[in-house]
């Protein structure tokens, strides 16, 4: 005799939601990488955290250039470099030329898991500082704390350079998340004024830090500001223009000598040169 089956629906278990993903997790002792939230849950490109996610997830040493990473992935060159470009921006990736003993530049990359973040020579986050009693937490990237024979030394916008200044403080007119403190300003400014010294324009400064930046901050704006002040090449200056050339004279019409008939120019008819130089002479041996 043939097995009865039912068509009734299977129970659903208790407290599962009616809709939605449901988990199926196993607990992983190996082989397995921790990364934030806010990261795996970012907005924008999915490429992006991808991108981010493998290289968390590889050993220490790993090359993480473009054609390293194209080789592993599907994704062409234009992909993986604007990924790289959006981590850079948000703070998860540095990258820092180094002087070997040798002489020779190198390029050492730095993938954070937190932005604004240091590291030491193994990468691991360093530990935070510990702070002077009584001292207010700080806020996105830590400044370094003075010790007791490193007085902390005055922070005034009258030392710093007042169009370096306003170009900050106008970046909030384009971004309003871009509010910055006057300490912040402070140490931002010098890298604005280089900027200014070889020939670019504020509005082209302006244009260069408020480009493209991420849905959400995970550092204070001031972090991502020195960062792009830092990294980004310098735009090249507009031509210089050439000074104007002196217009030329009008060439004179040729005439004919009265003399001895040979071609000459001169604004009006009469004798050649060598024909006046003739009738010059003898008028003064007349006179003598």
């Amino acid at each position: 005799m043939a097995d009865s089956q039912s068509n009734a629906r299977l129970r659903a278990d208790a407290g599962a939601p009616t809709s939605g993903v449901i988990h199926v997790r196993t607990r992983l002792t190996a082989d397995f990488t921790v990364i934030s939230n806010v990261l795996a849950q970012r907005r924008g490109s999915a490429v992006t955290v991808g991108v981010a996610v493998y290289i968390l997830s590889l050993p220490t040493g790993t090359p993480v250039t473009i054609a390293a990473l194209c080789a592993h992935f599907t994704e062409g060159e234009i992909l993986i470099s604007r990924a790289l470009r959006e981590l850079e921006a948000a703070g998860y990736l540095e990258r820092r030329r180094e002087r070997l003993p040798s002489g020779q530049i190198r390029t050492r990359t730095y993938f954070y898991d937190v932005p604004g973040g240091d590291t030491d020579p193994d990468g691991f986050p360093e530990p935070p500082k510990p702070r002077p009693r009584n001292a207010p937490p700080a806020e996105g990237i830590a400044e370094p704390v003075p010790t007791p024979d490193q007085p902390e030394e005055p922070v005034s916008l009258a030392d710093a350079d007042p169009q370096a200044v306003a170009v900050l403080t106008s970046l909030r007119r384009v971004d309003p998340r871009l509010v910055l403190s006057e300490r912040e300003a402070v140490r931002l400014a010098p890298a604005v004024t280089k900027w200014l010294a070889a020939g670019v324009a504020p509005s082209q400064i302006t244009t260069t830090l408020t480009a493209r930046l991420p849905d959400r901050f995970l550092a204070r704006p001031a972090g991502i500001l020195a960062f792009r002040l830092r990294e980004t090449p310098l735009p090249a200056p507009p031509p210089v223009p050439l000074p104007p050339t002196p217009d030329r004279p009008d060439v004179q019409p040729f005439q004919t000598c009265d003399g001895c008939e040979r071609a000459f120019r001169a604004p009006q008819p009469g004798h050649c040169r060598d024909c006046r130089g003739r009738l010059a002479g003898g008028f003064l041996r007349a006179v003598g």
